[in-house]
């Protein structure tokens, strides 16, 4: 199925109303986590709930804003600017892609094969992230799961910190990673998809068993 781009202002009530139900790249490392001893996950198990309810009330689950996430959004367009410049490329805001029942949400795209994801970081983890290099690896199920859904053979992490150098680390495809992902996510959605219909079902003993009630 290919990728489709719903124009939307990421953080907005349409956005929201885009990814409701389905995961998206930003918690696969979440789909794909294990919990102790390679046993069950309870953050994979939450955000399966959540999900779920969000199918079941059809209302997007409660989200939350802390301080560097609030500083993020305001620095993400130097980091974007300065990108733009460094590399001499336009980049395309896009506020949500939907690939089947998974999406993302890709700070830029470039041209034809490239995508931008933009992290903001607070000096000292700018410092060590320059120093080593690479791409974080707590962020490498969310952009390899963007070039995945978006069908991009490149992506561009960058971390940027005020009054410090850019960071800017190119990342190819990765189609060993994507197959595991891939499979982790549609286990997930079979999961997802079973706890749905044990609910519904739940509800129609419920509805029935009113009716029968009213009836008498």
């Amino acid at each position: 199925m290919a990728p489709r781009i719903i124009d939307c202002e990421q953080g907005s009530p349409e956005w929201f109303a885009a990814r409701l139900g389905i995961p998206t790249a930003s918690e696969f490392s979440t789909v794909m986590a294990k919990g102790k001893d390679g046993g069950k996950s309870l953050t994979r198990k939450t955000y399966m709930l959540k999900l779920a309810g969000e199918i079941l009330t059809g209302e997007p689950m409660e989200s939350y804003s802390n301080q560097h996430m609030e500083r993020g959004k305001e620095q993400e367009a130097e980091a974007r600017e300065a990108y733009e410049l460094m590399k001499d490329v336009d980049c395309q805001k896009v506020g949500f892609i939907v690939n089947g029942d998974k999406g993302c949400s890709p700070d830029s795209l470039i041209g034809d094969d490239g995508g931008l994801e933009i992290k903001t970081a607070l000096p000292h983890i700018q410092v060590e992230r320059l120093l080593k290099g690479d791409l974080p690896p707590e962020h490498r199920a969310q952009v390899q799961g963007v070039m995945w859904v978006a069908e991009r053979q490149w992506l561009d992490f960058v971390s940027y910190c005020p009054r410090l150098p850019l960071l800017i680390v190119r990342v190819p495809r990765d189609e060993g990673y994507i197959a595991t992902l891939s499979g982790a996510v549609k286990e997930f959605n079979a999961e997802l998809a079973s706890v749905v219909d044990a609910v519904r079902s739940k509800g129609g003993i419920l509805s029935a068993l009113k009716t029968a009630a009213e009836a008498a």
